[in-house]
């Protein structure tokens, strides 16, 4: 991008002293007025701006870089280079539909996010600017991100039909392609004006970054590493059909952390429960699940607010879970498309639970949902759950529920008469082998 755009406005600020008291301003510590020049940038049809992006999923390219700076033996095995591809709907109306995919070297998993679907469909009611300050020129340049979305990149695991899938849409595409520069050069020598003209606009779209910029990004990208443990968790959580865990965990909060399982963005939309309890409403089962109602009782035995909220939350998310599956059951459909789920959430449950374009959950997402549900279950119960409600709106009986439990590696003990899953740490799963003799 140009230092002095044509389209760029510029102003200079002097920036105004703020008064700070003690507490904000420890050891009386003096602010750094500068006069700078502020810079807008619009945007330019033919260049992209720069994309900002997250992984909630707990992967840092930038984690693996700095291990390997730390390590002095490193000349053998530097790590790979993770892949950045940016793809643009071309046609006409939804030129500003953009997904970003990263794919770190040796891994089958890609981090995918789009503009147009999940937490960028949500309702947005701010702007997003890129701020670049350069105390050496004085100059504060300020830039519009593209699409004006922040992409969330979610984990997807690369197999053999999604890979014989892009091969084929490659073809497709370059023979698209070659089928478009012919109609191209036709429309150059014989077309009107206004043809020749979008013509010439769909050109300069196709042009993403100019070869400084490229430059600049490719030097960038050679110096970021993967996170050889984040992957290493992503791939053991689809192996073996669980949620997020640590094998090593010392105390059965650490071996399946609850900010893997509900995420940072989650918890904000998941106040209702709390929200009816402050009221004195009562938690009718027709509108939550049976667990939900026998545990909402565990609010009055807690003080501290924080830990209440928090619960609250939890028994909310267990909801949403359940009337998820509801939606995608045939005999149960009424109770589903009564309870509205919050868009971000809902979206999660597409990714975790749902293959595109199926009406149904399939068998292997189906136990992935019930050990979702389980593992919340045991956070809410301290660890030692009573399974005959939650069997009850499982929809499932409680010796098909016990195969469950000691998948996730939990223990099974029965104390008057009542059985109970209990999770000792740290996991120890049940092996493939006796799985098999037990079946027989």
């Amino acid at each position: 991008m140009d230092k002095q755009p044509s389209a760029s406005k510029s102003r200079t600020q002097k920036s105004k002293k703020r008064s700070r008291d003690d507490n904000q301003n420890p050891g009386g510590a003096k602010h750094e007025n500068l006069q700078v020049k502020i810079q807008l940038f619009q945007d330019q049809p033919n260049k992209i701006p720069p994309l900002v992006a997250y992984f909630p999923s707990g992967y840092n390219p930038q984690t693996q870089q700095r291990q390997d700076e730390e390590e002095p033996n490193n000349q053998n095995n530097s790590p790979k280079v993770p892949k950045v591809k940016v793809y643009r709907n071309m046609a006409q109306r939804k030129g500003n539909r953009l997904q970003v995919v990263v794919s770190p070297g040796g891994s089958n998993v890609d981090f995918v996010g789009s503009s147009f679907t999940g937490e960028a469909a949500a309702a947005q009611v701010c702007r997003y600017s890129l701020g670049v300050l350069d105390k050496e020129a004085g100059t504060l340049k300020i830039i519009p991100i593209a699409t004006n979305k922040i992409f969330r990149l979610e984990p997807r695991v690369r197999t053999a039909e999604t890979a014989n899938e892009e091969a084929s849409n490659s073809t497709k595409s370059e023979l698209t392609a070659n089928r478009m520069d012919k109609l191209g050069e036709l429309t150059a020598l014989y077309g009107t004006k206004r043809e020749r003209k979008k013509r010439k606009d769909a050109i300069n779209l196709k042009k993403e970054v100019d070869s400084e910029s490229q430059k600049s990004l490719d030097k960038k990208i050679e110096e970021v590493a993967f996170d050889k443990e984040a992957l290493a968790n992503t791939s053991s959580l689809i192996a073996r059909n669980i949620p997020p865990h640590d094998v090593s965990a010392t105390t059965p909060l650490e071996a399946y952390p609850l900010d893997k399982i509900i995420l940072k963005g989650d918890w904000d939309f998941l106040g209702d429960i709390y929200k009816l309890w402050q009221g004195g409403e009562k938690v009718e089962t027709n509108a939550y699940p049976h667990f939900v109602c026998n545990r909402i009782q565990k609010l009055d035995a807690i003080e501290n607010e924080t830990q209440k909220w928090k619960l609250s939350c939890i028994l909310s998310y267990i909801t949403h879970l359940m009337k998820f599956r509801d939606q995608f059951s045939m005999g149960h459909v009424k109770s589903g498309k009564k309870h509205i789920i919050p868009s971000i959430i809902h979206h999660r449950f597409l990714n975790l639970f749902t293959d595109p374009g199926s009406k149904i959950l399939a068998s292997e997402k189906i136990n992935l949902f019930i050990s979702y549900v389980l593992v919340l279950a045991l956070h809410v119960d301290g660890f030692r759950t009573d399974p005959s409600d939650i069997a009850q709106d499982l929809r499932i009986s409680k010796v098909d529920l016990r195969q469950h439990f000691l998948n996730l590696g939990c223990k099974l003990v029965h104390q008057n008469s009542i059985l109970y899953a209990t999770l000792p740490v740290p996991l120890n799963f049940p092996s493939q082998n006796i799985r098999r003799k037990r079946r027989q």
